[in-house]
């Protein structure tokens, strides 16, 4: 009976082609505007390291100028400062509470000394600690992360990406090979595999979306060469900052800091640890603001740090508005060509046919045409995603958020259906409803 009723509204179509491509067209574009948009929103929106979500914390306190009218967040001086003071970062690290923990920064860097490379390349570079490749799952093609007593030196050790380690040695086995960071010759210990986190969840005193930073090395070779940090760093106080020994003394903040706190227990005694400090430093007259001591897990981190702009969510608003749009036309469209086909179905009524078949009938061409909308949705979806991915290929990681995969697949289907419903309902309900006699009387 299906094919039976498949094969009625492949004729209907034939009959109509102009109505047909008009139909089929709207409910292609609704979908393939709304693919477009929840792929980006999905991926901007996502957690790219979900399996730790209840794992990883942020670790912030508030050592922030205690004026009433300089607070560090103006829009929300209720928020503590994403970063550290070196002294309160130091203090902190030296928690033995976490079971992974990680201080980071980010340095200017210029690495020299690789085969066939003779003029120097500049990379920023993440100055971190051991921790940091295994608390955020980093993927090493070659070697591995250096040891805790790297850090301490700190040891001459680096850490290339896959990208810089193409570049200086066409992508072969680095690990054991040495390169000069900033004049310094270092050994390289590891190769990273293909990663980037996005959004950058880690590290958001920048956007979101930049790549991962090419280079790693054991975060003291800061202080080390006293190297001032590349990234976002604040400052407040009277007094000014002449030296670098005065920097790292001073309430500069330029830290970021995480800790793996896999129970609530551990989350309990962090958290009665970061207090004790602050009352002590409190006591000692720093810390001038109230009490704005946090351990953020990275879902709150990225909702805080307003990831998903209002402006992508008014664009998903807007796509939605658009394929219902679609659909309400759509719907127009097939009530006024079901109607104009009463009769024949009139006369299939008069014959037998009941109310139910002919509902199903006008049901299954709808479908096919839901069918038919669908694929050529996935069809613009794609091309919409590549002009995406080519528009924003030079210009940063947005392209990158920008890729068909399956779940545009899914959500067009999950879309199709929806506007099957939506669209022939009500128009194959209306024919199902008209009595027989009328359909004899339009003959």
């Amino acid at each position: 009976m299906l094919g039976y009723y498949f094969r009625l509204a492949i004729n209907s179509f034939r009959r109509t082609p102009g109505l047909t491509l008009l139909m089929v067209g709207a409910i292609a574009l609704g979908i393939s505007t709304c693919i477009v948009t929840l792929t980006v929103y999905h991926a901007m929106s996502g957690n790219p390291i979900w399996w730790k979500n209840n794992v990883l914390y942020a670790v912030t306190m508030d050592a922030w100028d205690p004026s009433p009218a300089d607070p560090y967040y103006s829009d929300h001086p209720e928020r503590a400062p994403a970063q550290l003071s070196y002294r309160d970062a130091m203090y902190l690290y030296q928690s033995p509470i976490p079971g992974r923990k990680v201080i980071m920064t980010v340095l200017f860097g210029m690495l020299s000394g690789a085969p066939g490379e003779s003029v120097p390349m500049q990379a920023q570079t993440q100055a971190t600690t051991h921790d940091f490749f295994s608390m955020f799952d980093v993927p090493f093609e070659y070697g591995g992360s250096w040891d805790a007593a790297a850090d301490n030196g700190p040891a001459p050790v680096i850490v290339l990406s896959k990208k810089t380690n193409d570049r200086l040695f066409g992508g072969a086995d680095s690990v054991g090979q040495t390169v000069l960071w900033n004049g310094h010759r270092f050994r390289i210990v590891g190769v990273l595999d293909d990663w980037r986190p996005l959004p950058r969840f880690y590290d958001m005193t920048t956007s979101a979306w930049n790549d991962p930073q090419p280079v790693y090395v054991p975060f003291q070779w800061g202080p080390m060469l006293q190297a001032m940090p590349a990234g976002n760093s604040s400052c407040w106080g009277a007094k000014p900052v002449k030296t670098y020994q005065e920097f790292i003394g001073s309430e500069c903040i330029w830290i970021e800091m995480w800790a793996e706190l896999p129970t609530a227990q551990a989350r309990a005694r962090m958290q009665a640890y970061m207090n004790s400090y602050w009352a002590s430093q409190h006591r000692a007259g720093r810390f001038m603001r109230p009490i704005n001591n946090h351990l953020t897990k990275v879902s709150d981190w990225l909702r805080i740090n307003g990831v998903v702009s209002s402006d992508s969510r008014i664009l998903l608003r807007l796509a939605f508005a658009f394929l219902t749009v679609c659909l309400i036309n759509t719907i127009g469209i097939l009530l006024a060509k079901f109607l104009r086909a009463a009769p024949t179905a009139g006369l299939r009524r008069a014959l037998g046919a009941s109310r139910k078949q002919i509902f199903l009938q006008h049901l299954a061409e709808v479908a096919t045409l839901s069918v038919a909308g669908a694929t050529l949705g996935l069809a613009l979806g794609a091309a919409g995603l590549t002009a995406v991915h080519a528009l924003y290929a030079s210009g940063g990681a947005y392209g990158e958020l920008a890729h068909f995969d399956p779940l545009g697949i899914v959500w067009a289907l999950a879309l199709a259906a929806i506007s099957t419903l939506a669209a022939g309902l009500y128009p194959a309900w209306t024919v199902g409803r008209l009595p027989p006699s009328l359909y004899l009387k339009s003959r």
